[in-house]
């Protein structure tokens, strides 16, 4: 091996190495229904609850790590999602959306870890801003998409606007600045590779969400 080669940039090492898990969430039955349009609304809205808890823990968090030096950078008021979420659940769910909305297990499982991450490790805490926000940046506009052309949603209206980052022009250069904050992350290679688990656990923990959206909306046969 060339001593002098450039080490693999902490983003991609990120992305590869996520990649299985982040195809096992993308290919749950769950996401493959929903997309495929053969469940109804009500699936839909109880995956839109489920995010509510996870973005909730996230986004609780993130006040207390604007000045940390590894997380700071990462807390951007464009990509906050719970305001939106909120108004797409009182569209879904009504003016009293809030009552008697729990998470799943997996979902409550989901949310702790995010929410012990951001109390107790910042680098794990990015592990989930990143798995989150860039999959909704990417994949989550085809979730849009379907659930516009699905359920008749109005074109980023009510109901879809958690997938709308009205403060985002132009995702891809988001995108392409958020990996250039990944690579600049100031960890040893330990660290680094503790994040990469934890990205992987991220994934994991999503896809057991949808293994349980899975038994609550099962299509018969």
């Amino acid at each position: 091996m060339d001593a002098t080669a450039a080490p693999t940039p902490f983003s991609t090492l990120i992305r590869t190495a996520s990649h299985e898990q982040h195809t096992e969430a993308e290919t749950s039955a769950f996401m493959s229904d929903l997309l495929g349009g053969r469940l109804g609304v009500d699936a839909y809205t109880r995956y839109t609850e489920q995010l509510w808890f996870v973005y909730q823990a996230l986004e609780e968090g993130a006040g207390a790590l604007r000045n940390d030096p590894v997380a700071g950078p990462f807390i951007r008021p464009e990509l906050m999602r719970t305001a939106e979420l909120e108004r797409d659940l009182a569209h879904l769910r009504g003016a009293g959306w809030r009552d008697g909305l729990e998470p799943l297990p997996a979902t409550a499982a989901y949310a702790a870890r995010v929410e012990e991450c951001a109390r107790t490790w910042p680098a794990g805490y990015v592990a989930h801003h990143y798995t989150r926000y860039l999959g909704d940046l990417s994949g989550g506009q085809i979730i849009r998409d379907k659930a516009e052309k699905t359920w008749g949603f109005a074109r980023k209206g009510d109901g879809v606007r958690f997938y709308v980052f009205e403060e985002i022009s132009n995702p891809a250069s988001f995108k392409r600045g958020y990996r250039e904050l990944l690579d600049a992350v100031d960890a040893d290679d330990l660290e680094k590779q503790r994040v990469v688990d934890e990205c992987k656990r991220a994934f994991a923990l999503n896809t057991a969400v949808f293994r349980e959206l899975g038994e609550v909306f099962p299509l018969s046969a």
